[in-house]
């Protein structure tokens, strides 16, 4: 039978902690009318505040290209962002969030921070800083290991 320490294994926590934030969060996007991949599309691009091409955002949300092509068509569609050839590769699409998007921009924060508070219900400000703290470094072990490991 196969057997692993599921109880001292930091994926698994990891893991199923990202799950039941990304169940809550789904949870309450969907009482807006808003999936939680068009959120992630969204927040990528705020987050990366600049040109942001598709193959770029397919890598950061860990997703294949045709998937990602259909949600973009999707959220294109609505009029919720543009895509548009980049002058430098016309090859390269980029990603720009609408202006109608910010009409429904507060209600996705909003989403977020009620299942933020949600989340953190008992933490305080040290734990939170110190679970920060934990997650950059594991993010910085595991990012340094992949570096190596990358063929130059």
């Amino acid at each position: 039978m196969l057997e692993f320490d599921f109880e001292q294994s930091l994926g698994c926590w990891i893991a199923l902690t990202n799950q039941s934030l990304r169940r809550a969060l789904t949870a309450r996007l969907a009482d807006e009318g808003i999936t939680i991949r068009q959120w992630e599309v969204l927040a990528c691009a705020a987050f990366k505040k600049d040109d942001l091409s598709q193959v770029e955002l397919a890598e950061m949300l860990g997703i294949e290209a045709p998937t990602l092509a259909g949600i973009l068509s999707r959220m294109e569609r609505d009029g919720w962002l543009v895509r548009e050839n980049c002058s430098r590769d016309k090859r390269r699409k980029l990603i720009h969030p609408s202006e109608k998007v910010e009409e429904v921009w507060e209600q996705m924060v909003e989403c977020c921070l009620e299942v933020r508070a949600q989340a953190v219900s008992g933490f305080n400000s040290e734990e939170l800083a110190t679970l920060k703290n934990y997650c950059e470094r594991i993010r910085a072990n595991l990012e340094a290991t992949v570096e190596l490991t990358q063929p130059s």
